[in-house]
């Protein structure tokens, strides 16, 4: 069977997430109704990178299999896919691969970015988390540094998730200041389930004096998921780019 991925970008506010649910309207339950619409059959999608409700991507994909019937996907079918989608998801592009490609599982790389701005501005509102108090710019870079020097995040997965391993392999890990608005950068070959904000959440505890670098590095090192803070808003995060 001919396989395609779709590319898609998205604003998460008004989603239970990306991966299709029983009872909640999800990013994968609206672009499958699309699909359904546009090419009067079903699909079934399988998703690369399943963020949480709130959250937000500039880069996701799917990918699908199809019949005999569609053996090639029209150049103007994005453009029609685009009309019946709502206007916060919207699919960027379509392309054939080999038949054994997988999204998921073929991504070397995911990309996350998490904002925070800390004077009020109400058009950053649904896209970053608001953080008027004062923070060590020092103690944030330091934190992040700790952070790519190590592989075992089970300190930074949420409970009753179902993996083989909590090893990640972090490649890029820093913040960036730009005016009014903070932003934390990462890269993984993988990452866990509420990890990013679990980082942000915890690095942002060193920064404000409530635990010292040294807490930071023991968080990590003995497993300490009970000192994680998993309370950031997922507002500010952004899934940037799958990398394949």
């Amino acid at each position: 069977m001919p396989r395609f991925f779709v590319e898609v970008a998205y604003k998460g506010t008004h989603y239970a997430g990306f991966q299709i649910q029983a009872n909640a309207n999800t990013i994968q339950a609206e672009i499958e109704k699309a699909f359904h619409i546009y090419f009067r059959q079903k699909f079934e999608l399988t998703g690369s990178s399943r963020t949480d409700a709130g959250v937000h991507a500039l880069q996701n994909f799917f990918h699908f299999d199809t019949n005999e019937n569609i053996k090639n996907i029209p150049i103007e079918a994005s453009y029609h896919l685009n009309a019946i989608l709502p206007k916060d998801i919207v699919v960027k592009s379509i392309f054939k691969v080999d038949s054994n490609a997988h999204c998921r599982f073929d991504a070397v790389s995911r990309s996350y970015e998490y904002t925070l701005y800390q004077s009020k501005d109400p058009f950053l509102e649904d896209t970053a988390c608001y953080y008027p108090y004062p923070l060590s710019v020092d103690l944030l870079n330091e934190a992040a540094l700790i952070i790519k020097s190590n592989t075992d995040f089970q300190s930074f997965s949420k409970k009753n998730t179902q993996v083989k391993t909590f090893d990640c392999a972090i490649m890029e890990s820093s913040w960036a200041f730009d005016g009014n608005k903070i932003r934390y950068q990462v890269k993984g070959n993988r990452f866990l389930r509420g990890m990013v904000k679990g980082l942000v959440g915890t690095m942002l505890k060193v920064a404000t004096g409530k635990i010292s670098i040294v807490d930071f590095e023991a968080i990590i090192k003995d497993h300490a998921v009970s000192k994680v803070d998993f309370s950031m808003p997922p507002q500010g995060l952004v899934l940037v780019r799958v990398c394949y």
